[in-house]
């Protein structure tokens, strides 16, 4: 369901459109997500490495439950970017890059040599 008070703007209405058919096409969160030693709990958001808890910020836990949801599948800067962050973060590459590096530190064994499973933290270019 959308509620808008009048007047709206053809932008906000469009924007609320966008995030309830995103809501309702999205795959229900599964309990748990594993990958080798990753474990990722979509309902509690916990994330374990090995049993051991990782503290992630929000931008962190968003790419990786992002990343996640799209398990297998190739996802451009540009998607994550909207993903996470929102509109106006499109072109914002510099945020993804760091973020991207500080989570592969906190749940990759060897972050220079990343492990390659079903779920891979590198995104294509648009």
């Amino acid at each position: 369901m959308i509620n808008l008070t009048k007047p709206f703007g053809i932008g906000e209405l469009l924007a609320r459109l966008r995030a309830a058919l995103r809501r309702a096409i999205q795959p229900p969160d599964e309990a748990v997500f594993r990958s080798g030693a990753l474990m990722v709990d979509g309902l509690k958001r916990l994330v374990t490495v090995d049993g051991k808890e990782v503290q992630l910020t929000p931008h962190e836990y968003g790419i990786l439950k992002t990343l996640v949801t799209y398990a297998g599948r190739v996802i451009t800067h540009h998607h994550l970017l909207k993903e996470v962050w929102g509109t106006g973060f499109e072109n914002e590459y510099h945020l993804l890059h760091v973020n991207v590096s500080n989570l592969r530190r906190k749940i990759e064994p060897d972050p220079p040599a990343p492990y390659t499973s079903s779920l891979n933290l590198a995104s294509a270019t648009d």
